[in-house]
């Protein structure tokens, strides 16, 4: 039998759909809980911006925030050189609690993002699938509620990334931000 392009493609989607499906999602996920602070302590990424960057990342402090139709407005600022600089995102809700959408303005990527676990008072722990023209890749985020986290959180984060196929160059702890960039965030 000979494979048509169709086929291969649908086989391709079918993959891709199963590998988000894989991802667990916080059981009995209340979105409330996770609003309000949080620094990111840990992050793991195969994409190419990942590799290429990686030694210059530094932790930076995220604010969510739920909207009136219950999505998330997501707020980064990270240390960019001598300056802050702010990022936000809006994660748009889906039908599974604790799963969320997003649609890069900039780059046109689709974010498939999970909230795998967690205790809402201490980590958090964030897969997200990336889809974009050019191939997919995986990044798996710890957030703290404090620029600190135990060592049994950050062996979980890690463990947690090379279940997802990531591998330990793919995968960083965040050093944390000098005084002028930790007041400013």
């Amino acid at each position: 039998m000979q494979a048509t392009p169709l086929s291969i493609l649908a086989l391709a989607l079918l993959g891709t759909l199963h590998a988000q499906d894989s991802i667990p999602v916080q059981a009995d996920f209340q979105q409330d809980k996770l609003t309000g602070r949080w620094y990111s302590i840990g992050l793991a990424s195969n994409s190419n911006w990942f590799k290429e960057k990686r030694h210059l990342m530094k932790m930076c402090t995220t604010i969510i925030s739920a909207t009136a139709e219950g999505n998330l407005e997501v707020t980064s600022t990270y240390p960019k050189g001598d300056q802050c600089v702010m990022r936000n995102s809006l994660y748009t809700k889906t039908e599974q609690p604790g799963r969320f959408s997003y649609t890069s303005p900039r780059w046109g990527s689709k974010h498939n993002i999970h909230v795998v676990e967690t205790n809402y008072d201490e980590y958090a722990l964030v897969a997200t699938q990336i889809s974009k023209n050019t191939g997919s890749s995986t990044m798996v985020l710890l957030y703290s509620r404090t620029k600190e986290l135990g060592p049994e959180r950050l062996e979980m984060f890690t463990q947690f990334s090379r279940e997802q196929g990531l591998t330990d160059d793919e995968i960083l702890i965040l050093p944390q931000t000098g005084e002028a960039g930790s007041t400013g965030m």
